[in-house]
């Protein structure tokens, strides 16, 4: 049998897709059920326990297959937007509703049960969740979940123009393994929610980074939006001396010197692997 990357193949030895007969072994194969993201946003986990490590995370609007859910309330399934796999607690999923035509620009921003800010907000949405809007009430955005500021929407079929901007906007957040949101996220969440911002898939792991963006660069001509590459981690160029990147040095997203990160990774032992271009 061939070996697949069990972070983006649904298989286990007691479980597996059906997609998959004759690939992996498993005990029993199911279709699956198409599912969607109904929280704000959702952990993914690798085991079904609230203290499992978070190895990314679901944002609403996000579909995902679901191949099992237990008793205690948790569902195994695989995500749409980057073939992740994980356990997801069952109550933030939902059947799929309208096809989401907006996505979120801020970095956050509130959902309202009326048109008025004065209201107490029902949901705070992440730049990237995808929401229906069933119509326009100015200021507002009118979706199922409530009024949405217009401002910090933007129709689904348009990208940002500059995924380094996109990605300065969490300066600041602090540093969460697993995270993709201005709560709290990692080094390749921070690249890929930025590149996906801009219309650019991307995958989720830094290993799949590197592999992903296959024009590679000089120290010598790095430019403004080249990533850095270290074995498990990854940080995007300001120009050619500076570096953006959520970091567990700062624990938080910070730029600094490229040469300080560089003799930082290289007294830990770990030097850059590459430099890629988008």
């Amino acid at each position: 049998m061939a070996r697949f990357d069990p972070r983006i193949t649904p298989a286990r030895l007691d479980l597996a897709a059906s997609h998959l007969r004759g690939q992996v072994e498993a005990e029993r194969f199911v279709d699956g059920e198409l599912c969607e993201v109904q929280d704000a946003q959702a952990p993914l986990r690798r085991e079904p326990a609230p203290d499992a490590p978070l190895d990314t995370e679901a944002l609403k609007g996000e579909r995902v297959t679901v191949y099992e859910r237990n008793d205690e309330g948790w569902a195994w399934g695989q995500l749409e937007s980057d073939g992740y796999v994980g356990w997801l607690p069952s109550n933030a999923l939902g059947p799929l509703g309208p096809p989401p035509t907006h996505r979120v620009t801020a970095l956050r921003t509130l959902a309202f049960p009326g048109p008025s800010i004065k209201l107490p907000p029902v949901e705070a949405l992440p730049l990237g969740a995808r929401i229906a809007i069933t119509r326009m009430e100015e200021p507002f955005a009118v979706s199922a979940g409530g009024y949405i500021p217009a401002q910090h929407l933007a129709p689904l079929d348009t990208a940002e123009t500059d995924f380094v901007a996109v990605a300065r906007r969490f300066l600041g957040a602090p540093y969460l393994w697993g995270g993709k949101t201005g709560l709290g996220l990692d080094c390749s969440g921070l690249v890929q929610v930025a590149l996906t911002a801009c219309g650019i898939a991307c995958p989720r792991d830094t290993y799949m980074q590197e592999s992903a963006f296959g024009q590679p660069v000089d120290l010598s001509d790095l430019r403004r939006g080249d990533l850095v590459f270290w074995r498990g981690h990854v940080g995007i160029a300001l120009d050619r001396t500076s570096l953006l990147h959520a970091n567990a040095f700062h624990m938080e997203v910070a730029i600094e010197p490229l040469t300080e990160a560089i003799a930082r990774g290289e007294a830990s032992g770990s030097e850059i692997s590459s430099l890629r271009r988008p």
